[in-house]
């Protein structure tokens, strides 16, 4: 399977009127090239329903220049700053399964086809510096809307592009310049969305409600739903790059919230829906979890072997190798789950259920300030008595269940915070300090057992008992911060719903 040529973009588009000529563009220490023309033709592909335009996506051909995929953008005031991923490909026909993949949350098993066809007439100038380094690319496209072999519409664009390592500066520098030659304000619409007009302005299949003090519990169970879904469709790209690991622990995220959501709204919910979501949720949150345990591990031990004397470290790299290799095993067993369809059929019933949530007859349109505060008891009862048997000298195990029961009652709180207000925010946050707690000692109990293993079972066993040591401290300094973090949270005050 072809690999990505990978690269964000940093541009800006403006409107450019007719009879626009780029102006030249040499000065402020930049030296253009003379311009250069060609002519291409671009065919991107959707779904029926244009589902990859909608989320802000794009998969297009260029002759040329193979198939690219660009992500949801952000922006950073003037500028667009989106994910391009190259793939290899000449035929405009069949897309590489690779750029598929990266679209699959948003597509799932639905068919691609030609959504637009698009001619280009591209006038270029490259801006290099003093030394022959690009600084930046300005382009100015006339483009024709192809209906069959009729021009359906057309328009103009001018594009900054900015090389890697520039500064922003010269991006205000040349939209400036382009304006005093008569372009228009800058406007990052990309090309796609200009040419499909009105059907790529709708809205993406699932949205975030806004819901306030009013809503009712159907509100409620589908704004906390859906949140955690948009999550986890919009990390589902990143995961398959594997290139930042944060994108595991978003998605991981999302599916454990979803998990819990579920668990504390299922009085409400309908059983079997329910329970079967949470089952395929599971079998999800295990896979991201076996990745993103080692990416965490990797993370911890490679931290402090970085404190280590020469010799120390020669024999912790090898610790870290058999780290790299777990994480690597995990992350092949992570894709090969997520081109299954049994994970496309998951993410269909997630959009379908946040969007339209079983919530039983008999509760859906209750007030949720009312109607929900049972479900606020439950977890904390359950932490309660956690908290209750770990006691005074808790075992690791004690520790680990109530950390388990801590973050469902952060969830809790943070699902209906939008009900409960001010209160519900001061309790989850008072949940966070409790569950960082916790989770820390977990980590450097299960780096602790893992160093021991591999101490004994190979030739690096002292630098794995140095490791462990630290481990084992990091532990016990958690371990006493516990009583305080629960004093905090266990004040009645910020009981918000009773």
């Amino acid at each position: 399977m072809s690999e990505p040529d990978r690269h964000a973009e940093r541009e800006a588009k403006l409107v450019a009127p007719a009879g626009f000529r780029l102006p030249d563009l040499s000065g402020d220490d930049l030296v253009a090239a003379p311009p250069a023309e060609r002519r291409y033709a671009t065919v991107y592909l959707d779904t029926p329903d244009l589902d990859v335009a909608r989320w802000g996506c794009s998969l297009r051909h260029r002759e040329g220049e193979g198939w690219t995929v660009k992500l949801p953008s952000s922006s950073e005031g003037d500028m667009l700053v989106r994910g391009e991923h190259v793939f290899e490909g000449a035929s405009n026909r069949h897309p590489p399964e690779a750029a598929v993949d990266l679209l699959r949350a948003y597509v799932r098993d639905r068919p691609l086809a030609p959504s637009v066809r698009l001619r280009t007439v591209r006038r270029s100038v490259v801006l290099s510096d003093h030394l022959g380094r690009k600084v930046a690319e300005v382009t100015d496209d006339e483009v024709s809307v192809m209906d069959g072999r009729r021009v359906a519409s057309r328009f103009r664009e001018v594009e900054v592009e900015l090389a890697a390592g520039t500064s922003e500066e010269v991006m205000g520098s040349l939209i400036e310049r382009l304006q005093e030659a008569g372009a228009g304000p800058v406007d990052n619409v990309s090309k796609l969305r200009r040419a499909l007009g009105p059907r790529a302005e709708r809205s993406p299949e699932l949205l975030v409600p806004e819901i306030d003090k009013s809503a009712s519990v159907t509100h409620v169970v589908r704004r906390a739903l859906a949140g955690s879904v948009v999550r986890l469709l919009r990390h589902d790209a990143g995961v398959r790059l594997g290139e930042d690991p944060e994108q595991v622990h978003q998605a991981r995220v999302a599916t454990r919230r979803l998990r819990s959501d579920l668990r504390t709204f299922r009085d409400a919910l309908e059983p079997d829906w329910a329970g079967g979501l949470r089952d395929e949720l599971k079998w999800l949150g295990r896979e991201l979890g076996a990745v993103r345990d080692a990416e965490v591990m990797r993370e911890r031990l490679g931290e402090r072997a970085d404190v280590l004397d020469a010799e120390d470290r020669r024999a912790a790299d090898a610790l870290l190798r058999r780290l790299d290799d777990r994480q690597t095993e995990a992350r092949e067993e992570l894709i090969r789950s997520m081109r299954e369809p049994r994970y496309a059929k998951l993410l269909d019933a997630l959009v379908e259920g946040a969007d339209a949530p079983a919530v039983l007859p008999e509760v859906a349109e209750a007030p949720a300030s009312e109607a929900l505060r049972p479900a606020l008891e439950a977890p904390w009862k359950h932490l309660e008595t956690a908290m209750d048997t770990a006691g005074d000298d808790p075992t690791d195990q004690n520790l680990h269940a109530a950390r388990i029961r801590a973050k469902r009652v952060r969830y809790a709180a943070e699902a209906v915070s939008p009900v409960f207000g001010k209160r519900a925010r001061a309790f989850a946050e008072a949940a966070v300090e409790l569950q960082d707690v916790l989770g820390e000692h977990q980590d450097a109990v299960v780096a602790g057992a893992w160093l021991r293993e591999a101490g004994r079972s190979g030739g690096d066993a002292f630098v794995a008992g140095e490791l462990a040591a630290v481990e084992a401290q990091t532990a016990a300094s958690s371990r006493d911060a516990v009583p305080a973090a629960w004093k905090a949270l266990s004040r009645k005050r910020l009981r918000f719903w009773s």
